[in-house]
């Protein structure tokens, strides 16, 4: 896993709970100060969880070599191979239980929130999700492993707050538009979170393995 092949993990980043915030923070009355606060969350946490991820790696490889990324039986590998082997059980539980998966119940009370909340949450989203700590944590050992320079995360991090901030880029460009189609995705989301969390756990796994 080179430079460019986390970038696409940014994909998951904002996949589930993360982007279903986004496009509700773009339909509330203070919709582009909103997300403009979220955004900065975003930018933060996931600027400040991949440094924290990077250096737990660091600290972990006082005690661990994590070996060649090119070597299949290398700690870094085998952190990653067990990554792995959790995304498939999440992945086979969010399928068992897709008829009863809803979103977060917090969700609904974005309705109202101010830019202060909106940063909060944006914080909270990628600090506390748990897909997006795998996310941040398999960077922060490829980082390591490589030996690569902490900037090599930048566009990683770029990527997600740009994924972050395309309902907001829709309703200023498309406005009525997508104001109309962002009610309407919000709704498909919400009924089919369980298979957004699926594919979001294939996709890591892809990733990680190839």
């Amino acid at each position: 896993m080179d430079g460019l092949q986390i970038l696409p993990l940014a994909i998951t980043m904002m996949a589930g709970p993360q982007i279903l915030s986004a496009i509700i923070l773009v339909t509330t009355p203070r919709a582009v100060r909103a997300s403009l606060a979220f955004l900065a969350g975003v930018a933060v946490a996931a600027t400040v969880g991949t440094a924290l991820a990077r250096g737990l790696a660091a600290l972990l490889g006082g005690a661990v070599d994590w070996g060649d990324p090119a070597d299949g039986g290398s700690a870094g590998r085998i952190v990653q191979y067990v990554l792995v082997g959790l995304l498939a059980l999440a992945a086979l539980r969010n399928w068992r239980h897709r008829a009863t998966v809803r979103p977060p119940a917090w969700l609904g009370t974005l309705m109202t929130a101010g830019p202060r909340r909106a940063f909060t949450v944006g914080l909270l989203v990628i600090l506390l999700m748990p897909s997006d700590i795998l996310v941040m944590l398999t960077v922060g050992v490829h980082l390591e492993q490589s030996g690569a320079d902490p900037g090599v995360a930048l566009p990683f991090i770029a990527l997600t707050v740009l994924i972050a901030a395309l309902p907001l880029l829709a309703r200023l460009v498309f406005h009525r538009r997508a104001e109309t189609a962002m009610p309407r995705f919000q709704d498909w989301a919400t009924t089919h979170s369980w298979l957004i969390n699926i594919v979001v756990c294939l996709v890591f796994v892809v990733l990680i393995l190839f």
